[in-house]
């Protein structure tokens, strides 16, 4: 929003720029383009030398997708406000004859100004109709009563004024009880004759427009009578006015809903159940924290049905219109939850992983024995509900820390502390040997995790590498994860303080120290390292490092790239894609996907693989369907690889291990990937999916 105001702003005669206290769009519409020009230069000429000087005329087709782009996005931006008062729709609707708009402007908004409130103004003014939604809290008591002291006032202004306060939509609960005011007794009482006639035993719409109930009453409420209270948070929510109101961020637009090709909502695009959008678990949650579940509406089962399909893919981050951030929301409800309910063994062993892997891994042929006996995955997914038909990752020969790394000096681009996430470690450990070569001859000075814990005495590090705490979040285990990043902060922080990047392969991991690092270890020393963790294709854009490096051709001319849902909903999907493009006669095109329903651990439990499976379906394995023979596959998150090998045959590569095979280093084939014995699941699937 602010981009494309900056971009329209910027091109404007005057050259103003910044943020403007308001935007007003005028549209000409004409059968000849030039008479519609004619109306653009007689607007140009009259506001010249005004308060409007920074005039913008969109002429061309994109900047006038733009703009209304950004006129439908404005009302759910401004919605998004972390203060605990938000815009309320309840004397939005008020039109007067257009003449008397600039009265009707300034009396409301001293109305406003008397109840010590301000609003939003949005809407098509040149009808003399303004959408006005005062900012309230309609958690505390004086809000309510400001409510029904603005509507009355408000109310009687458009009256007077010659106007209505329906002037566009329908009344409903909110302004019914004021139809006779506006329109006399004689005929409300139509209505209900009417109403009495055809509905006698009041079934259809009960409460609005005939009977309906005080504006103001308390029980219509999403905060409920007694008003939202808020349980005490495992997370910063701090920005967002706490976990009530990010919460209350959700406004039910509905954008979650859509089910043409993106991130936000997976697992409501795959099963079209309004419980598993963004939406229905957002009113769950405010359901939770007002009371309406119950006295302990974090052990409800209804509110677990509706968390339970929420995969953490934080498209909502970045697709709602009002910055509704699920995924960190999820991860409060475990924490609620987890305080009731015991670790499954399931559980345990994956949010443990990191902790043990350095002693197991050792045992690695053991380990990778179910991917060989249908028999044995078949008792796995009896005893830990693990699908018996889903390959699981196997254990490496050699972990990547025990291979021995000295520390490069001299390099012209400095150094940078390469992060090796648990599962690059321990189960595809040439990813991270790719990355140090493509660093190196980038210029770069690659720093180990092991050298860091080394340096500082840490002989722990060693022995157990650091993690970012992922996969206890993904359980609800807040303490443990905090107890992990509280390592990385002081293994690392001598390295940020410095200018040092952090750099990362697994989207997943290295994007928790950007996002979840700072709401679960509030401060600088956590804002630092986020602010200097980086993707390693984002390094490689951001520093104009590709430059440098001398690639060559590779045996495939056609690179299709798919994007971590993690990387998405921060952006960087396309750093990947223009590395590769850096590649002599690399043709890259990143797939029109959402995500691939894998999501950690998601897809390989039993309850949830059919609906994996499904997801990937909607777009991903289509797409991958229409690649031809020689085309290789590129996907920088663990969990994605794993899909695309499963479900389409395919063994997809990091975009390290590409920029590798260009440098010379071994070319990686995008063959089919190896098969494993067929097993059948015993079907312990979600009855409703």
């Amino acid at each position: 929003f602010r981009g494309t105001l900056a971009r329209l702003l910027g091109s404007a005669p005057s050259g103003r720029r910044g943020g403007p206290g308001a935007v007003l769009l005028v549209e000409f519409s004409a059968d000849d383009a030039g008479e519609a020009r004619n109306g653009l230069d007689a607007l140009e000429t009259t506001l010249a030398g005004g308060a409007l000087a920074g005039l913008v005329r969109a002429e061309l087709p994109e900047q006038q997708r733009e703009i209304w782009a950004l006129r439908k996005a404005g009302l759910n931006i401004a919605m998004s406000m972390p203060d605990p008062r938000k815009p309320i729709a309840f004397i939005e609707d008020c039109v007067v004859p257009l003449s008397r708009l600039p009265e009707w402007h300034d009396r409301l908004t001293r109305v406003l100004e008397r109840h010590e409130t301000r609003a939003i103004w949005y809407a098509h003014a040149s009808v003399g109709c303004l959408h006005v939604r005062p900012a309230l809290d309609l958690s505390r008591a004086d809000d309510v009563w400001r409510l029904r002291a603005i509507a009355e006032e408000a109310f009687a202004v458009a009256r007077e004024l010659g106007g209505t306060h329906s002037g566009e939509h329908g009344d409903g609960m909110i302004r019914s009880e004021f139809l006779e005011p506006m329109l006399g007794p004689r005929l409300v009482a139509a209505f209900e004759e009417i109403k009495r006639r055809f509905d006698p035993d009041d079934r259809l719409n009960p409460g609005k427009i005939v009977r309906p109930p005080r504006m103001d009453d308390r029980t219509l409420f999403r905060h409920g009578p007694d008003g939202a209270a808020a349980p005490p948070a495992a997370l910063d929510w701090s920005t967002s006015g706490g976990f009530a109101g990010a919460v209350g961020l959700c406004n039910s637009n509905g954008a979650c809903r859509a089910f043409e090709p993106g991130v936000m909502c997976p697992s409501f695009r795959a099963t079209a159940d309004e419980r598993h959008s963004t939406r229905g678990r957002a009113m769950a949650l405010r359901m939770a924290l007002t009371g309406r579940l119950g006295a302990d509406p974090w052990d409800s089962p209804d509110l677990r049905e509706a968390m339970d399909l929420c995969i953490g893919c934080k498209g909502c981050r970045r697709e709602c219109p009002t910055g509704v951030d699920m995924a960190r929301m999820k991860l409060e409800f475990l924490h609620r939850y987890r305080s009731r309910h015991p670790l499954t063994a399931r559980e345990r062993l994956l949010a443990y992983l990191p902790r043990y892997a350095p002693w197991v891994r050792r045992m690695h042929r053991l380990l990778n024995a179910r991917e060989r006996s249908p028999a044995l995955a078949r008792l796995a997914e009896r005893t830990l509900g693990f699908a018996a038909d889903r390959a699981l990752p196997r254990w490496a020969p050699e972990a990547y820390e025990e291979r021995g790394r000295e520390r490069d000096s001299g390099a012209r681009r400095g150094e940078v502390l390469l992060f090796v996430d648990t599962f690059t470690r321990y189960f595809e450990p040439e990813k991270a040997d790719a990355a140090g070569r493509v660093l190196r001859a980038a210029g770069y000075a690659v720093v180990p995790a092991a050298v860091v814990g080394a340096s500082l005495g840490q002989s722990s590090v060693r022995s157990r590498p650091l993690c970012c705490g992922r996969t206890f979040l993904n359980v609800g285990l807040v303490a443990e994860a905090r107890v992990e990043q509280g390592r990385v902060l002081a293994a690392v922080e001598p390295w940020v303080k410095r200018g040092t990047r952090v750099v990362g392969l697994e989207p997943s991991c290295l994007l928790t120290l950007r996002d979840e690092l700072p709401a679960l270890v509030p401060g600088d020393r956590a804002a630092a390292l986020a602010e200097h963790a980086v993707l390693l294709p984002e390094l490689l854009v951001a520093d104009g490092a590709l430059d440098d490096l001398p690639l060559r051709p590779l045996p495939t001319t056609r690179l299709r790239v798919h994007g971590h849902c993690h990387e998405k909903a921060f952006g960087l999907a396309e750093q990947t894609v223009q590395a590769l493009e850096a590649i002599p006669e690399a043709s890259v095109d990143l797939i029109a996907a959402g995500c691939c329903g894998m999501a950690g651990s998601f897809g390989y439990e039993v309850e949830h693989a059919a609906l994996s499976r499904r997801i990937a379906g909607l777009e991903l394995l289509p797409a991958l369907g229409r690649s031809a023979p020689g085309d290789w596959v590129v996907a920088n998150g663990t969990s994605c690889r794993h899909q695309i090998a499963d479900l389409a045959g395919v063994k997809a590569l990091h975009a390290v291990e590409v920029l590798d095979a260009a440098l010379g280093g071994s070319a990686p084939t995008g063959r089919p990937a190896t098969p494993r014995p067929a097993v059948r699941s015993s079907g312990r699937t979600r009855s409703d999916l």
